[in-house]
């Protein structure tokens, strides 16, 4: 950290309680199936993005890496989703906010049990369980857990199926029997469709095959486009179009009294590959000192400390990185509503005992454990408005 002059005091750690929440319980993820869900009249769920209309038939298709600031970005790329922003969130033109952190596992666990991180334990791309004392990777799952004992509510979708409305997600074939398409996804029918038309038009049939009716569907190539070469690359641009036109396939497909929403589970920023933007926890000292483990990902870190060790691991993160990291210990980002309202008490060890949400174009990455991660252009997790802000676009027939 660079020392201040003789006449600059030393710069304040930034405060817990200055990182912006997520809006859990107005305008979340983990809002949306739910709303959709108590407008069909499935018993056990609340509307609580209040700005959206009941439909008998609601669609959401959700696109990974498809954040709110990169699609204001990109106009010329998605003349059909830009189309639809002065509609987000019901008519409003606002985007709502994926949760904390903004990684995949955990939103698409958020979307599909209508409960935010803290609820069903997803909070993170990877977290230490508890159970055995080792890093558990979220999206892949490894290793190995039963899944209906990591989470254990039901989803929206079994909610719905329970009541009587046809539930189907169409993805791609490879996620059909995936642990985390189990705890957050399950319910109804899936049907795996490898080219994206494809899983358009077997979507807007789903719809149309009852009175009532909610599918999902899916797409996640925007995404590896977007940490492989950045969300300013031509690669990303052109799959950006492609959603695009997915999306308008889709739309003009609707069967009658449906409604389309189009979301993702979070945002994405380039980070340059410098020092100065990449700090290697391999190759510090201080960071590592007192850490038994690291979680999380690059501008998302949970940090689990040697025992004893919690309240100096604390201090020097948040001394080596405060200008830069919202750094909070476990119960400082609880009492802060980092991670929802509550904290299940099977959950609350899977966090860290220290926090790191990046707030500048910052990561901590890992060269020698987390080789791949730490080659990453784009990335995602914290709470800034690139990563947190999703668009929630509406088409209704």
């Amino acid at each position: 950290m660079a020392q201040p002059t003789a006449w600059e005091p030393y710069p304040e750690p930034l405060a817990v309680d200055s990182a912006p929440l997520p809006e859990y319980g107005s305008g979340s993820l983990a809002d949306l199936l739910p709303t959709l869900a108590a407008g069909m009249g499935v018993p056990g769920t609340t509307a609580t993005i209040t700005e959206l209309t009941p439909a008998d038939r609601n669609c959401v298709f959700l696109i990974d890496g498809l954040g709110w600031e990169q699609l204001l970005a990109h106009p010329d790329e998605a003349p059909f989703l830009a189309s639809l922003l002065a509609g987000s969130r019901g008519g409003t033109g606002r985007p709502i906010t994926a949760g904390f952190p903004a990684t995949t596992a955990t939103s698409l666990a958020s979307v599909g049990t209508g409960l935010p991180p803290g609820a069903h334990g997803l909070p993170g791309y990877t977290v230490r369980n508890p159970d055995t004392g080792e890093l558990m990777n979220q999206l892949r799952w490894q290793p190995w857990t039963k899944p209906h004992v990591w989470q254990p509510y039901p989803t929206v979708f079994q909610l719905a199926q329970d009541a009587g409305v046809h539930a189907a997600q169409v993805s791609s074939p490879t996620f059909e029997n995936t642990p985390l398409t189990k705890v957050a996804l399950s319910g109804g029918t899936f049907l795996g469709r490898l080219p994206g038309e494809d899983r358009m038009d077997l979507a807007a049939e789903q719809l149309a095959a009852a009175d009532r009716a909610l599918v999902y569907t899916y797409y996640a190539e925007l995404d590896g486009a977007g940490h492989r070469f950045g969300v300013d690359s031509d690669t990303w641009r052109g799959q950006l179009m492609h959603v695009d036109r997915l999306v308008q396939r889709l739309a003009e497909q609707l069967p009658p009294r449906s409604a389309l929403y189009v979301t993702a589970d979070h945002g994405m920023v380039d980070i340059p590959f410098d020092e100065q933007h990449r700090i290697d926890f391999d190759e510090d000292w201080e960071l590592r000192a007192g850490v038994a483990l690291l979680g999380g990902e690059g501008r998302a870190r949970h940090v689990y400390a040697v025992p004893g060790a919690e309240n100096d691991v604390v201090t020097c993160w948040r001394e080596v990185l405060g200008e830069q990291f919202w750094v909070a210990s476990r119960d400082e980002a609880i009492a802060a509503g980092w991670f929802g309202p509550r904290v299940d008490d099977r959950v609350y060890a899977r966090l860290g005992d220290v926090i790191a949400a990046a707030r500048d174009d910052v990561l901590i990455i890992a060269s020698e454990r987390e080789p791949k991660e730490s080659a990453m252009v784009g990335n995602h997790g914290s709470m800034t408005p690139a990563e947190q802000l999703v668009p929630l676009l509406e088409v209704r027939s």
